[in-house]
């Protein structure tokens, strides 16, 4: 068994050093402090603290005298000790306070976000079928050709036309009587009459002379315009009503009402209306959309002239390249074509792709 160590004097004093800052440390710790209770107690010190205050006023003297003979304690020696203890502590306390008090607390649970999660994902899912559906439809539009439908469905409405015919006839029934049901007295009569005349516009298609087919361009161009005709008074409206205000606000045009409430515009000095010798006509404008309408119908015509002097090249056998300078050198070229066509084609050929050269 090893030799016991001996205590030696320094450690005796250190041990009681410690067990004395212990003890001052536990008196002079607050007692905790009832809230209920807090205004009483605060009131009994107060009285305890004014009755300490009289008997150390009147202890004073003797105090001093014991002071002079007695030694000075070391608990003197050690307070900047039990003064950063405290500090320390109540720093440690101050610090752990809201620790236990401000714990943050999520505002929404885990499931709560997960829900959200999962309607967040389904939307966005259907959003893009959605959008893959419609993208599906406008390649299936944009690859179908309008004029193919067109004629897919007048097929179909003259296969439907037959069918019924077929059926109402096997009945032994009247089929246009039948039909006739189906419309009004002014549809069937607004129906035979454009029946009618696109019978005589076909009949009457052949050349006659220049003076008819003058008429015919005429009247058709007056169709064309009747279809945008709306459009046209409403901007002519517009521009005439213009002018008026126009020539009304310089002085040259009066506007009279007559007795019945019509308004009339006198011309004072003979400028606003135009006569044979005005030239106000050569400052119009026309807009950008009126130019544009001219351009393409003169296109459409050009188009037409074309077309029908191919069709009549076609019917005289002259539909290939013109190959000649007049009548007399064009029977010539028909003759050589007749004997040596089927000799001179390659070369020919060749010419034209540049590959004999």
């Amino acid at each position: 068994m090893p030799p016991r160590k001996r205590k030696t004097a320094a450690a005796a004093r250190a041990e009681a050093a410690a067990a004395e800052i212990e003890k001052t440390q536990a008196e002079e710790a607050p007692a905790p402090v009832d809230a209920a209770t807090e205004p009483l107690d605060t009131k009994m010190d107060d009285d305890a603290s004014q009755t300490q205050q009289a008997a150390a006023e009147s202890s004073i003297p003797s105090e001093a005298g014991a002071a002079s003979n007695s030694k000075p304690e070391p608990s003197a020696e050690l307070e900047p000790t039990d003064t950063a203890a405290a500090a320390t502590s109540s720093s440690s306390t101050t610090s752990s306070k809201p620790e236990t008090t401000s714990k943050p607390t999520p505002t929404t649970s885990a499931a709560d976000r997960m829900a959200r999660f999962r309607a967040l994902q389904a939307r966005a899912k259907s959003s893009s079928d959605q959008n893959l559906a419609e993208a599906t439809k406008e390649t299936q539009r944009l690859a179908s050709d309008p004029s193919a439908l067109t004629a897919l469905n007048r097929r179909r409405d003259i296969a439907a036309h037959k069918l019924l015919k077929a059926d109402t006839e096997d009945a032994g029934g009247d089929f246009e009587r039948k039909r006739a049901w189906d419309w009004t007295v002014e549809e069937s009569e607004r129906w035979d009459k454009r029946l009618k005349k696109k019978g005589a516009r076909r009949d009457d298609n052949a050349f006659q002379d220049y003076r008819a087919e003058s008429s015919k361009v005429y009247k058709r161009q007056v169709r064309e315009m009747a279809a945008g005709s709306s459009e046209n008074m409403a901007r002519y409206e517009k521009d005439k009503m213009a002018a008026i205000e126009k020539a009304a606000a310089s002085g040259g045009l009066d506007i009279v009402e007559t007795d019945d409430g019509e308004l009339i515009a006198v011309d004072k000095d003979g400028t606003f209306y135009s006569t044979a010798d005005s030239t106000g006509f050569v400052e119009n404008r026309p807009d950008r959309a009126a130019v544009d309408r001219l351009v393409a119908d003169m296109k459409k015509a050009e188009e037409a002239r074309l077309r029908k002097r191919r069709e009549r090249m076609a019917q005289n056998g002259d539909d290939g390249d013109v190959t000649y300078i007049n009548e007399k050198n064009k029977q010539f070229n028909q003759k050589l074509n007749r004997f040596y066509n089927k000799y001179t084609a390659e070369i020919r050929d060749s010419f034209e792709r540049g590959t004999m050269i």
